[in-house]
């Protein structure tokens, strides 16, 4: 069959590919078509666009280049009408994603794809409305987060797959795979987000924090792959922090604890079973602090409480966030027991996510559906 897959961001380059080789694997008369990245290219088929024409975040990227970003989203759209595939897998970046799936949906007289999302929107957050949208338009959906369920199905009456999370399988499969040696010092990891703004506001306050443990702790700061190692050496030359690259799940595999940004990290450090203290800064602390509780629908910005459905992890959040803050949350994970209701709490985050293997089982699920037509 024919699959045209669109990735707008690096994250999923990487979940598109593993989809890909999914399909390949249980469609072996697979061809493709994508917006994606070179992780997608190296499955196989053609490339039309790369996902770095197309990422613009914020008001003002997407202003200054919304010629670019409407040109392309015609592009997308001749370009399916043209190749006639089987199925339209959009990958998140719902912006983009969701115009492309209106318009096909309008088509259904000329253009018969069915059309899939993996890796949901994550309207439970913010932008609720959008479902509305993907009822009308989207044939089914394929979901990693197990929560989402009950937000899809019970709330709005909209049935989705649960795939299974491929963020716990990853770490399962590396640990199997791997058998680091214990260093020589205990270790505190510092995870300070993927994108420059993040680790401005969070990265300096991390550093402080952990300043009390120099001596009896090696603190070791993730260095993010979109990031030179450049970049970092003004927030700790001079410090107790060193830096390491390309290293992360090495790093969590010998961890006491970690400070971590809100994103994916928070999930990749309670797989591995390392207590953290989750730390998000931002420019105006009191205006998050009134955003989330006017705007944001969800009490949680990690995705191990959003799992749980409680506070496993301390978030330390806007007006929350302090230096004196994240030492007291640190100093009480390192020890006491803080740090094993929290290991207790991982446990029942690694048994809500289960142990299906999401690429191979939204796979399975879409050619199970496509066959069904």
């Amino acid at each position: 069959m024919k699959y045209y897959l669109i990735a707008g961001e690096a994250s999923g380059d990487l979940h598109a590919s593993r989809l890909m080789k999914s399909l390949q694997h249980q469609d072996p008369e697979a061809q493709f078509r994508f917006f994606g990245g070179d992780l997608m290219s190296a499955v196989g088929g053609t490339r039309v666009k790369h996902y770095k024409e197309l990422a613009y975040m914020g008001v003002i990227p997407v202003l200054l280049h919304l010629p670019t970003i409407l040109s392309n989203m015609r592009t997308c759209k001749g370009d399916i009408a043209a190749w006639q595939p089987d199925a339209v897998i959009f990958v998140d970046y719902p912006g983009f994603n969701l115009d492309i799936a209106k318009h096909v949906h309008s088509k259904r007289t000329t253009l018969k794809p069915q059309l899939y999302y993996y890796i949901s929107p994550k309207i439970w957050a913010w932008k609720e409305y959008r479902i509305k949208r993907i009822k009308r338009d989207i044939d089914a959906m394929f979901s990693i987060l197990p929560f989402e369920v009950d937000f899809f199905e019970k709330k709005h009456h909209y049935p989705i797959h649960y795939v299974g999370n491929p963020t716990a399988h990853e770490v399962h499969e590396w640990l199997k795979e791997n058998n680091p040696p214990s260093s020589e010092k205990k270790l505190i990891a510092l995870l300070a987000g993927s994108r420059r703004q993040e680790i401005n506001e969070n990265l300096p306050a991390m550093i402080e924090a952990t300043r009390p443990y120099a001596d009896d702790y090696d603190v070791v700061l993730a260095g993010a792959p979109s990031i030179s190692e450049d970049y970092y050496t003004p927030f700790i030359e001079n410090t107790h922090v060193r830096l390491v690259h390309n290293q992360t799940y090495h790093l969590l595999s010998q961890a006491t604890a970690a400070l971590v940004t809100s994103g994916t990290a928070t999930l990749e450090t309670a797989m591995f079973g390392v207590p953290q203290v989750v730390c998000y800064k931002t420019s105006f602390p009191w205006l998050l602090g009134h955003l989330r509780k006017v705007v944001l629908k969800v009490k949680y910005v990690s995705l191990v409480n959003l799992i749980a459905n409680r506070e496993v992890v301390k978030e330390l959040v806007a007006d929350s966030f302090s230096v004196s803050n994240i030492h007291r949350e640190l100093d009480a994970i390192l020890q006491g027991p803080a740090r094993q209701q929290m290991l207790d709490g991982y446990a029942e985050v690694r048994q809500r996510l289960g142990e299906k293997v999401a690429p191979d089982e939204a796979a399975r699920k879409m050619l199970e559906l496509l066959n069904q037509r």
